[in-house]
């Protein structure tokens, strides 16, 4: 390659200045540093490439297999621990329900003994005031024909006084106690 001074600018040597910068310097295999350098770093890039693949992506790969190995145990305990949780929600569903069969049978029980209860003293205060009111009765009944047969003989005495004032004489009693008799017959009350 030519050099071209500052001062004589030939032609020529504007053309091959033209022509240089027309390619681009990085891609001039004729430069011996661009060699060098392309030599370089395909070394450099064989011995990355080594190192990598013999020693760095083991102990990544080695780790992945970790953690992979750590997340599928972690996954198993989880189902696990989700079947054991959906088993005693189960459990505990059907323990509550059998507990609220359980309270409503005694519930429903308790509710047929009180009524059971009721209505056996129910019975014996109806049989005890049948008892009483049959003894009442029976003392009104003896009260009455008592009172009936006083009032006849009141009805017979005031019946006998009123004849008496009327007529000024004394009454013949058997034939008022024969009317009373009528009277009180005719009301019932004989």
């Amino acid at each position: 390659m030519k050099r071209c001074g500052l001062a004589g600018a030939s032609a020529a040597c504007l053309v091959a200045s033209a022509a240089h910068a027309e390619t681009m310097p990085q891609l001039d295999f004729g430069n011996k540093l661009l060699t060098a350098q392309v030599i370089w770093g395909a070394l450099i890039f064989l011995v990355f490439y080594l190192l990598v693949s013999r020693w760095g992506l083991p102990k990544v790969g080695a780790i992945l297999e970790m953690r992979a190995d750590t997340i599928a145990r972690d996954l198993d305990q989880a189902r696990a621990a989700k079947s054991d949780a959906d088993q005693a929600v189960a459990e505990l569903t059907a323990a509550r329900r059998a507990a609220y069969a359980q309270s409503q049978a005694a519930i429903a029980d308790a509710a047929l003994k009180a009524k059971t209860e009721a209505a056996a003293r129910s019975a014996e205060q109806a049989a005890r005031l049948d008892a009483q009111l049959a003894q009442s009765e029976a003392r009104i009944a003896t009260a009455r024909a008592a009172a009936m047969g006083a009032l006849r003989e009141v009805a017979v005495d005031a019946a006998s006084a009123v004849v008496a004032r009327l007529t000024q004489r004394a009454a013949d009693e058997a034939r008022v106690a024969n009317a009373v008799g009528q009277v009180l017959a005719t009301r019932g009350l004989a």
